[in-house]
């Protein structure tokens, strides 16, 4: 496998969890307008794509490969209990 496939593949293992990353914050800031942000929205994504990085990872690790939706189905529910716990205040 050479450099820029081996590039793609990780940039495609790590999609879900980037997207993820990205709209909980946004989607949790209309949704909730009253409560003040308890982080930035930075530091909200960047913690949220670590522990979607996390949880792909361990799911792969788990069940030895790619794709399972039994790991998507972790990694939506880890990164809603993880968005929140980051915004509460």
């Amino acid at each position: 496998m050479g450099v820029l496939a081996l590039i793609n593949h990780g940039i495609n293992f790590l999609a879900p969890a980037v997207w993820l990353a990205l709209l909980l914050p946004l989607v949790s800031r209309y949704l909730i307008k009253n409560k003040p942000l308890a982080l930035a929205l930075s530091v909200q994504a960047a913690l949220l794509f670590a522990v979607g990085a996390t949880v792909l990872t361990l799911g792969l690790m788990l069940f030895g490969r790619d794709g399972k939706m039994l790991t998507y189905l972790a990694l939506v529910l880890t990164l809603a209990a993880a968005q929140a716990f980051v915004s509460r205040r």
